[in-house]
């Protein structure tokens, strides 16, 4: 008969896992047979090595700093192997007990990466990522408005919340954990951590679901700023989810999420900018403004526009003709946020650049005083004085620090 083994308190650095010599790994399936209780392990030397794994039921395994060092890594493995078992969440009564086991499972696995006692090779780290693959990487359910037929952002109450997700937010701050590791070598990691699973994060984005956005939101950005050869790449990944939004379904959860981590990237841009974000600002920040949601992620693609004319003024006349260019002809609530947004730009905007722009502006400011819609007649653009540091036009700055990639 099988007992739930409690999970123990943090290895110290002297029980750290001990790395697996490649050639003694068994090719174990992903499920494995029950094992029989530590008492009875003493008495009649059975070790995990010589156990023969079922992949019809999930086991019940000792803790790491229970086993000799000359298991661990192997054991190790195995806990992994167990968490990649996957449970329907949508009947909270099936399957509890084993549900229960892998979610004891997965906190302990965080415990020992966050204690910095896990010295993982490339065998473990490979293992390590094809279980957060695993549970990760899966099919979205469909959206609300496929299924109502809703064209309006859904309600903060109405919002979906995946059942799932209490094993799901385990996995994720795994994830976190080992990206934001000391011990892991970027040279070993990046083999896994590559484009395709950077690419398979990019699409988790649209999630409906808020709390795992934020949680993709900070993985994403600690990788981007750890992984220097992925930079480029993640730049290149947004660029495309904001044409396919723009361009294509003018529907995606995760532009505002999105937009944050842009924020710090643009805050560690080098002068002199490079071509190439300078074409971003043109081709997918300013068209961002296009989308008849644009007033769910407006705040974050405001700040990332004030960004880049502070960085660069000479591009204040760019960003003001791009306003212009999408600037609402019936829509009084956007266009009240336009002109907030005016009002951060012109801020940051030199003489020069201004009198470029000047005539097509006041055009534009002299339609919107003559409005029929007291809110957007009565707004006020005279430029304040300059926000204090840390802020863009007195709102809060990214949450994310800034990444330097200079």
């Amino acid at each position: 008969m099988f007992k739930i083994i409690k999970r123990g308190k943090k290895s110290s650095k002297g029980d750290a896992v001990e790395p697996p010599i490649p050639s003694s790994l068994p090719n174990a399936p992903v499920d494995h047979a029950s094992r029989i209780a530590t008492s009875a392990v003493a008495s009649q030397h059975v070790t995990l090595a010589n156990a023969t794994p079922d992949p019809s039921v999930v086991e019940v395994l000792p803790l790491l700093k229970e086993v000799a060092l000359s298991e661990r890594h192997v054991l190790f493995i195995r806990k992994l192997q167990i968490c990649c078992v996957q449970f329907d969440f949508s009947d909270t009564v099936k399957c509890a007990r084993q549900k229960e086991i892998k979610r004891q499972t997965l906190t302990e696995l965080i415990d020992l990466v966050q204690s910095g006692s896990c010295k993982m090779n490339e065998i473990m780290q490979e293992e390590l990522v094809r279980m957060i693959s695993t549970n990760l990487f899966r099919c979205l359910p469909p959206a609300s408005h496929e299924n109502t037929g809703s064209e309006g952002i859904e309600e903060e109450d109405d919002m979906y919340l995946d059942p799932s997700w209490p094993h799901l937010q385990l996995v994720y701050e795994l994830l976190l954990r080992y990206v934001m590791s000391t011990e892991m070598d970027t040279k070993v990691a990046k083999r896994y951590l590559d484009h395709s699973f950077v690419l398979k994060l990019l699409d988790l984005f649209d999630s409906e679901d808020p709390r795992e956005r934020e949680y993709l939101k900070t993985i994403l950005h600690r990788i981007y700023g750890k992984f220097m050869v992925h930079r480029p790449f993640i730049r290149n990944g947004i660029n495309n989810v904001f044409y396919r939004f723009i361009f294509e379904t003018e529907r995606h959860n995760g532009v505002g999420e999105l937009l944050e981590i842009l924020g710090s990237v643009i805050n560690g841009f080098a002068l002199p900018m490079k071509e190439e974000h300078k074409l971003f600002l043109v081709r997918a920040l300013i068209p961002l403004h296009k989308p008849k949601c644009v007033s769910a992620y407006h705040h974050q693609l405001s700040y990332c526009i004030t960004q880049f004319v502070e960085k660069d003024y000479r591009l204040a006349d760019i960003v003001i003709r791009g306003l212009l260019k999408y600037w609402p002809i019936t829509n009084c609530g956007k266009e009240v946020l336009f002109l907030n947004e005016l009002e951060e730009v012109l801020e940051g905007t030199q003489p020069a650049e201004f009198q470029r722009c000047l005539v097509p502006l006041f055009k534009q400011l002299g339609r919107s005083i003559n409005s029929p819609h007291f809110q957007v007649s009565l707004e006020d653009i005279t430029p304040t004085p300059p926000p204090k540091k840390g802020n863009v036009g007195g709102k809060k700055q990214s949450p994310l620090s800034k990444v330097d990639i200079s």
